[in-house]
């Protein structure tokens, strides 16, 4: 690899690795040590919950030795699932403990709770208090005269103080309860409350003041004081690992400045609260589930302590397709080599971010899944996108074309070899076909000859015409009528090769409604005297763009593909063919074994064939032949649909040479084209089920707000990040490439975007199926203009539909207290802008196009629906 490079990529990896240093740097902040009074304790390891499995006993130990370290004491909830051991296992590692009774809505367990707390105060000299209930009133789960009468019942036997644990405000609200309590047992935590971290000690400092003013002869013990590690914003309140490390550390300093009587919550996170209390329910712990601590007493502290294990992989993602591309890429100015390292370091990093997330959090099995599905899915839509930056990067700052092809020089006509034109039809109107045909007549070529072909139209009076002025047209036009026929096209086109003169050395294809130019077969044939050429091939175009709106579309989203992908192709000799407006030199259509009837692209195919087989290709951007477009969006979906599905049967039917290097003569750079350029189709189908799913993840998480949570912004910031490129990269590469303006920009992007449902559906059609599906013209004609608008794109409407239900309910549900909720919000909205761009585009075709047939006479030609969607 050139110095250049390595330096380049040496500099670009050192500066991803720098931003993640900068922000991942430890943060300063108080320090703190000593022995805690108190920890808040629930012994259930990570892979248990009160639903499930109790801890074991030796597991209580193995804590209980752990909290000895940190703390005198201990506070407890409940006297089930193996707790009622636990006073006794806290006095062998010599801790105080403070058990609770849990106390809600079943009076017989509340019952059997306060018994079982009894006996283990009275068994135990390291009880000294009682907690008779955990925010019981809190919850609504009981009334105050009923907790008060089971505070009593402990009172009266046991030796103990007895409380029951409150926020600060219940307190308030109910100074009976603190009349019936020896302490007042009071839970400070300001994250609930929505106050900044920087504010949380003093905000607790001044609950408890209030409370002592109030009460000034009531003891008061803080029952809850923390702050969690992970876990959404509340308010201004933001969960990390930096704001827990600096809230207790200050907490700490002061509680033992004031000489509080506390317990911290809580040892040890316990991923099972996340059901009961949502993310942040988890991450309360000075340990992690695993036990380990989170954070150091005297240190700065790092959101990510092993960040550079990170970033490391970050680079590595990142360096590994930039050293690829630059090393097959050697004529690529200095722009184009900094923007793609840059490019993909930060797609490196996108990955691992994502990558982060079981690392951090608690992930049960369905979570798993779920991020190893939206991991899988972010890969393959990066993997998409790369087609597409590498393509802008070519086009941008690619120093010089490595392939150029000029047409060899002919020294007379008589060195020209014969051509044979093959015309498919099938149901055609006559007239459009004879325009065809007039035109080839009029080619300026010594010897060519025309074959038509017309396969399985059933009335006579359409197909008979043709036959008729073929026989006009004199010998060299002949015409064949094929009822019955198998195959379709290629069934059509392999007959046609069975009739070729034997003298014809290329074969050249043009569909029925093609009017080409005289000079087409002079200007391309000569390549074939290159011997090595096996395909020629010229763009589509056509002439009714000016037609209306809806067509002038149609017509610039597909100049893109013509004007920018295949120009780009031919430079790797990896162009795709398309059935109008091709060459294929005789000798190599006959050793591929003609066109497949298998497939319904039957055009790309056999380009792929050729160059597996080793023969070269040449594209000349230049208009020789222009035909007409589908007349109605439900056409242009079909021909989509069509294209897309016969991609997918191409894939599966020769994936070995697509994906195996020397399984053919196909070169690297074929095989990128080839798999790069139908990527993005498969991106559509990825993104119909993304759509469906959040669908149905939306109405999941409005019904169940606490247990689940919106989708990390490590995978949405980078999906709605490709989005944007997208839309940016169509419009620069339009605005340098092709001859369009801006409104017609933005033309072409609207009429790609309403094609994306359809293509969606042809690619997990064709990954599920391998016949050819049938799509029914929708019959609506007769129906009111509104009706066919929405009747063209029922589907994507009822997408459509479900998708903005989904934004109407988040914005009447959420208050857009955290990032995720509006980034969520922003996906739901960008997932919508296909499914709008066909309504839209079916308003443009039809709206318009029924009142101008209105004024029309009722005489006025109709094209036939075969024709519209070919």
């Amino acid at each position: 690899m050139r110095l250049s490079n390595l330096l380049i990529l040496a500099a670009v990896v050192l500066a991803n690795i720098a931003v993640w240093g900068y922000i991942y740097r430890p943060q300063e902040a108080v320090t703190a040590g000593g022995l805690l009074p108190g920890l808040s304790y629930s012994p259930y390891q990570r892979d248990q919950s009160p639903l499930t499995n109790p801890p074991t006993t030796e597991q209580i130990r193995r804590d209980l030795a752990i909290i000895a370290k940190e703390a005198g004491g201990i506070r407890t909830y409940t006297t089930g699932h193996n707790h009622g051991q636990i006073a006794a296992l806290a006095r062998e590692a010599g801790l105080r403990i403070m058990p609770g009774a849990w106390i809600g809505s079943d009076d017989a367990r509340n019952k059997k709770e306060v018994g079982e707390v009894i006996e283990i105060a009275r068994q135990n000299r390291n009880v000294s208090r009682v907690i008779v209930g955990n925010e019981a009133l809190l919850r609504a789960e009981i009334e105050v005269p009923e907790l008060i009468d089971y505070i009593r019942q402990v009172q009266l036997a046991a030796s103990v103080r007895v409380s029951t644990a409150e926020p600060w405000h219940v307190w308030h609200k109910h100074p009976e309860l603190v009349e019936a309590v020896d302490f007042i047992a009071v839970q400070l935590l300001p994250y609930w409350e929505g106050v900044p971290v920087e504010d949380g000690v003093a905000d607790s400092l001044r609950r408890y003041a209030e409370l002592r003013q109030l009460y000034p002869n009531k003891p008061i013990v803080i029952t809850e004081v923390g702050w969690p590690s992970q876990g959404r914003k509340t308010g201004a309140a933001e969960a990390s690992l930096v704001n827990q490390a600096r809230f207790i550390r200050e907490w700490v300093n002061v509680a033992r400045a004031h000489r509080f009587d506390y317990y911290i919550i809580e040892a040890f996170d316990q991923p099972w609260k996340v059901g009961e209390e949502g993310i942040a329910g988890a991450y309360w712990g000075l340990f992690s589930a695993d036990r380990q601590p989170k954070f150091p007493w005297n240190e700065p502290i790092s959101e990510l302590p092993n960040w550079p294990l990170w970033a490391s992989i970050a680079a590595i993602l990142g360096l590994i397709p930039a050293v690829i591309y630059l090393r097959a890429r050697t004529q690529l100015r200095l722009p184009g080599r900094i923007a793609f390292a840059v490019v993909f370091q930060a797609a490196g990093t996108a990955l691992t971010v994502s990558m982060l997330l079981p690392a951090i959090r608690y992930l049960g099995a369905g979570e798993i899944a779920a991020w190893a599905v939206l991991m899988g899915l972010q890969m393959l839509l990066f993997t998409a996108v790369a087609g597409d930056m590498v393509e802008l990067i070519d086009v941008l700052w690619r120093k010089s074309k490595r392939r150029e092809l000029e047409t060899p020089a002919i020294a007379s006509d008589a060195e020209l070899p014969k051509v044979s034109i093959h015309v498919p039809c099938y149901n055609e109107p006559p007239e459009m076909l004879k325009a065809t045909l007039d035109a080839l007549a009029k080619l300026d070529y010594p010897n060519f000859e025309v074959l038509v072909i017309d396969n399985n139209t059933k009335d006579e009076a359409v197909w008979r015409p043709v036959e008729i002025h073929c026989q006009t047209l004199g010998e060299r036009f002949r015409f064949f009528h094929l009822n019955p026929w198998p195959g379709f096209k290629a069934g059509a086109l392999n007959f046609a090769l069975k009739q070729t003169a034997p003298d014809a050395e290329v074969v050249a294809v043009i569909d029925s409604d093609y009017v080409v130019e005289p000079n087409w077969l002079r200007a391309l044939v000569p390549h074939f005297q290159n011997p090595e050429v096996g395909l020629v091939q010229a763009p589509q175009d056509y002439s009714d763009q000016h037609e209306n709106a809806f067509k002038k579309a149609c017509y610039w989203e597909y100049a893109g593909f013509f004007k920018i992908g295949m120009v780009q192709r031919n430079d790797d000799n990896a162009i795709i063919q398309h059935g109008t407006m091709t060459m294929v030199r005789r000798a190599a259509l006959d050793e591929a074994g003609g066109w497949a009837e298998w497939n319904i692209t039957e055009d790309a195919e056999l380009g792929l064939r050729l160059f597996q087989a080793g023969w070269q290709s040449v594209y000349d951007h230049r208009s020789y032949g222009r035909g007409v477009m589908p007349d109605s969006l439900d056409a242009y979906k079909k021909q989509r649909f069509r294209w897309a599905y016969g991609a997918v049967q191409i894939i599966k039917h020769h994936w070995r040479s697509l994906v195996i290097p020397g399984e053919t003569k196909l070169t690297n750079a074929q095989r990128y084209h080839f798999i790069s350029g139908w990527l993005p189709w498969f991106a559509d189908a990825l993104g119909l089920v993304f759509t469906v799913a959040a669908i149905f993840w939306t109405a999941m998480l409005i019904a169940f707000p606490k247990v689940l949570e919106f989708p990390s912004a490590a995978f949405v910031v980078p999906a709605l990040s490709v989005f944007v490129f997208k839309v940016l990269r169509s419009l620069w590469l339009y605005w340098i490439r092709v001859p369009c303006s801006f409104a017609e920009n933005l033309g072409a992007a609207l009429g790609g975007l309403a094609l994306g449902h359809m293509v969606a559906k042809a690619i997990l059609i064709g990954i599920f199926t391998s016949g050819r599906p049938f799509l029914r013209t929708p019959k609506l004609e007769n129906r009111p203009a509104w009706v066919q608008v929405v009747g063209q794109v029922r589907e994507e409407a009822a997408i459509l539909a479900g998708l903005m239900i989904a934004v109407a309910t988040m914005i009447l549900t959420n208050h857009f207290s955290q990032l995720e909720e509006t980034l969520w919000l922003a996906m739901l909205c960008v997932l919508s802008l296909p499914y709008w761009a066909a309504l839209v585009m079916s308003f443009i075709n039809v709206a318009p196009y029924r009142a101008m047939l209105r004024m029309l006479p009722s005489s006025t030609p109709a094209r036939t629906a075969d024709q519209q969607a070919k």
